[in-house]
This record gives structure tokens, sequence and C-alpha cells, in this order.
């Protein structure tokens, strides 16, 4: 892409975490989801690096990353951005989460409170994944919560069981992430991507995010929150209506075209242009979006001329 730089940032553990930059301005951390690569946000960098700072991270295993063979629970990944965002001296972050990186944010609220975060934009992510037996009628449908235990118990053994077909099943597993117009040159490319992280530990980052329940942490949420869903979504839309009406002073909004889970891959205009209204970056006279932001000496900063 141009214009875009790739670093490296070690971790406490020793784990080299690559990440995407560019632009200058505001700080953006762009977080994918399960499996998902920081090049899939391709064309949110393209957009919102005319504004902003933007930082798009392979979370560790995934991606560019080192492929470690530990780690790959909920918490350790929140804890690699933790470090990232100090690493870089990232401030006053929006921090732009597609599925499961939304569950990284509710995870690095709990661990982190908002340390250096300013503003969350969470697309397409129940609180709770799981449906629980003893639930009274009607919850888990207001939750978006659309897996039975037995049924993720059977992907994460197909991707961690060395005899099974983890690819066939990971395209299976992502074919309902489209809708039906999305090209399949881009249904592979992604594919591909996903297969970067290696199956063993896909099942076991799988396993570890369906569990959590984050129910108790949206409402300790103090900054400015933007909640997204999609109409074509595997995701019900009940579940980003969930989740804002519990997020102090969140707001909600629901894609209505190409709005599958992928949607700001497949209408990244619509997904961009409702970030950039909760951002508050008008259309500037020269037909690009000018950021409202402003902090001073961001041209003065080494870490904004590139490093």
């Amino acid at each position: 892409m141009h214009g875009v730089s790739s670093g490296f940032a070690t971790t406490s553990d020793g784990v080299r975490l690559h990440y995407l930059e560019a632009g200058s301005g505001p700080d953006m951390l762009l977080v994918p989801g399960w499996s998902q690569t920081a090049a899939q946000w391709r064309h949110q960098i393209a957009d919102f690096a005319r504004t902003h700072h933007v930082v798009a991270v392979d979370h560790r295993g995934h991606g560019g990353s080192d492929k470690p063979d530990h780690g790959y629970r909920i918490a350790r990944l929140s804890t690699d951005l933790h470090q990232l965002i100090h690493l870089l001296d990232l401030t006053e972050v929006v921090w732009v989460a597609h599925s499961m990186g939304c569950a990284l944010a509710w995870s690095y609220w709990d661990l982190f409170g908002g340390d250096r975060l300013a503003r969350l934009v969470l697309f397409d992510e129940p609180a709770v994944l799981v449906r629980q037996p003893y639930w009274p009628d009607g919850l888990a449908e207001s939750l978006g919560a659309l897996y039975g235990l037995g049924q993720i118990a059977d992907v994460v053994t197909g991707l961690r069981d060395p005899r099974s077909d983890a690819e066939m099943l990971s395209t299976e597993f992502l074919d309902a992430m489209w809708t039906p117009a999305a090209d399949e040159g881009d249904r592979q490319w992604v594919l591909a991507q996903n297969l970067l992280l290696p199956r063993e530990y896909a099942g076991r980052l799988l396993l570890d995010n369906v569990m959590q329940d984050w129910r108790d942490v949206l409402p300790r949420i103090t900054v400015p929150t933007l909640v997204i869903g999609g109409s074509d979504s595997v995701i019900p839309t009940a579940a980003a209506r969930s989740v804002a009406s519990v997020i102090p002073g969140a707001v909600v909004r629901i894609l209505r075209e190409r709005a599958s889970h992928f949607a700001f891959w497949e209408n990244p205009v619509a997904f961009n242009r409702e970030v950039r209204a909760f951002l508050g970056t008008p259309v500037g006279g020269d037909g690009h979006q000018v950021s409202a932001w402003h902090r001073p000496n961001d041209a003065a900063s080494p870490r904004h001329q590139g490093h």
C-alpha cells in the first residue's frame, strides 16, 4: 500500500508484533478480529491516514508477527496491545475494532482502564458469544449470542486435530462472514491471511474468545463509543444494540448495504463514513475529510516523522 510503512515492536515476553503505519495526526489503532490481519484494514488505512496517524497490528501468531507456542488468550493479546501503545507512544487513541478486536478492547478496559484511549469503535461482536442453557427465554437472542457450546467445541476440535482438514473447516467458517456478492478473489485472499495463524493456535484462541462474558465491563467504559452492526452479518444486529445499550452514552449504527461481518472490506465507504461522522471529521473544501482534532506539535514529534 502506498505510503504505508511496516514495523515491529517486542512485547515483554519477547514476541515481535508486526504493524502497519501511515499518516500523521491523532492516533488511531486498527485492531483485527480472530485470525485476521493488519492488511485486511487496507481500505481504512488508505482513508484515515489522510487525517490520522494510523497503526494496524498483527496479533501474536497472526500475519507477519512472531508465532510463539504460548499466549493465545484474550488477556495476553490485550496486554500485547497495551505494550504496543506504550512502545509507540500512542496517546488519546481511537481504537477501531472488528469482531474479536472488540473483546480485546473490553479486556483492555478491564485490565488497564482507559489508559491512553480517547474513543472506541466496536464493529460486530456480542458481549457473550455462547448461549447458556440456564438463561431465560429470549436472553440469547437479545444479546446476539449465536453459538451453542457443542457447536463451537466441534469447530475448535476441527482446528486443533491434526487429522482433520482444518483449512476446509476455516473456509466454511469464513464463508458465512461474506455476502453472496463478495468477490471470490477477496474471499481467497482473506482465507490466505487467516491461514497465516497456525490452526492449532487459532483453535486455542477461538476457544478462549468465545468463553468470555463481558457484560460486567461494558457499563464501566467512560470514553465516547460507537457500536456498529451489519444487517447481513452472521452476528445478529441485536448484538450491537445490546452492547450500545449498556455503555454509557454509546451510539449504535446498523449498516444496511453489503453489511456482512466483513462490511469494512465489502463496503468500506459506508463503514468509514460512520466512523468519520462519529469522530466529527467533516468534508473539506477539496472534497477530502478533514480532521476536527488538533494536537499541537504533531509535526515536530519524531514519532510522526517515521521510526
